[in-house]
C-alpha cells in the first residue's frame, strides 16, 4: 500500500512553476532575408536562362526542318530538269526532225541549205 501512496504522491505534484522573467530562447534563423532574396534572384535567373535555350532549340529546329524541305524541293527540280533535258536530246535528233519534215512535205534542197557554225 506505500506504494501505491508513493505513485499518487508522484503523480499529483504539482508542476514546477515557470519563472515569468525568463524570455524564450530565441533560436537562429539558418536562412536569412537576404540570403533568401539571393537564392531566389539566382533561381529566377536560372529559369529564364533556361527558357531562353529551350526557345533557341526551337527555332533551330524548326529552321533545319525548314531547309531540309527546301533541300528536297530543290533535288526534285534538279530531276526534273534532267528528264527535261533527256527529253529535249530526243525530241531534237536529227532523225526525228527530218521525219517530221517529211510528214509535213517538205524535201531537202542541197542549193537551199546553209551551214552555220556557232561561235562566229
Amino acid at each position: 500500500m506505500a506504494l501505491h501512496v508513493r505513485k499518487e504522491a508522484y503523480i499529483q505534484q504539482p508542476a514546477v512553476p515557470q519563472n515569468p522573467d525568463r524570455q524564450p530562447v530565441k533560436r537562429k534563423k539558418l536562412i536569412t532575408k537576404g540570403e533568401k532574396v539571393l537564392y531566389l534572384s539566382f533561381l529566377t535567373a536560372f529559369v529564364l536562362c533556361a527558357l531562353l535555350v529551350l526557345q533557341n532549340q526551337s527555332v533551330i529546329q524548326a529552321s533545319t526542318q525548314e531547309i531540309q524541305k527546301i533541300e528536297h524541293s530543290i533535288d526534285e527540280k534538279m530531276k526534273q530538269n534532267t528528264d527535261l533535258s533527256v527529253q529535249v536530246k530526243e525530241l531534237s535528233s536529227y532523225e526525228r526532225i527530218w521525219a517530221k519534215a517529211k510528214e509535213k512535205g517538205l524535201k531537202l534542197d542541197e542549193q537551199n541549205v546553209k551551214v552555220v557554225v556557232p561561235g562566229q
